[in-house]
């Protein structure tokens, strides 16, 4: 019998992993994951490294001066797909968090037996800007800033030890 997991993953360092098992649910017809759902595993990866650092969206968006991240660009490629069964990591690092945008690089990770990485099958950079209530453009609060702050890493480059591209 296996250790039950943690659902919101865990930090290493200045990097979230997240693990992942592909469904039927998450595949096409073929059994290959459909690359919508890339993003979904994206979403998750992001928000639970937000949440162990503290940050938690209700919180945020359910006070008398409410903010929001939304995604405002992407930049992503698929490298190999992942498939129905396999065990997956979802790896994400924030490199910057000031002013009124939050960037994070993410990868997809498939996992051996193990639990080691094998393949790397996805990569992403996401852009997202602060928002009021409204919609409107606002500067992160202090409180986000600091809670990331032990996180943030700055923008990789190829060879930066462990870059994620």
């Amino acid at each position: 019998m296996s250790e039950w997991p943690d659902l919101s993953g865990r930090i290493e360092g200045r990097t979230h992993k997240l693990p992942v098992r592909v469904y039927y649910e998450d595949t096409d017809f073929s059994g290959i994951v459909y690359h919508a759902n890339y993003l979904r595993f994206a979403e998750r990866g992001r928000s639970d490294f937000l949440r162990l650092a503290g940050v938690h969206h209700t919180d945020l968006f359910g006070t008398d001066d409410p903010v929001a991240f939304a995604i405002h660009r992407m930049e992503m490629d698929f490298i190999q797909p992942a498939r129905i069964d396999d065990r997956l990591e979802v790896h994400t690092v924030y490199v910057r968090a000031s002013g009124a945008r939050i960037e994070a690089e993410l990868s997809i990770q498939r996992l051996d037996r193990e639990g080691k990485p094998t393949d790397e099958l996805w990569r992403a950079k996401v852009f997202a800007a602060v928002i009021d209530g409204q919609g409107r453009p606002r500067r992160l609060p202090a409180a986000v800033r600091e809670a990331l702050a032990p996180y943030v890493t700055g923008p990789a480059t190829p060879d930066s030890p462990g870059a994620v591209l």
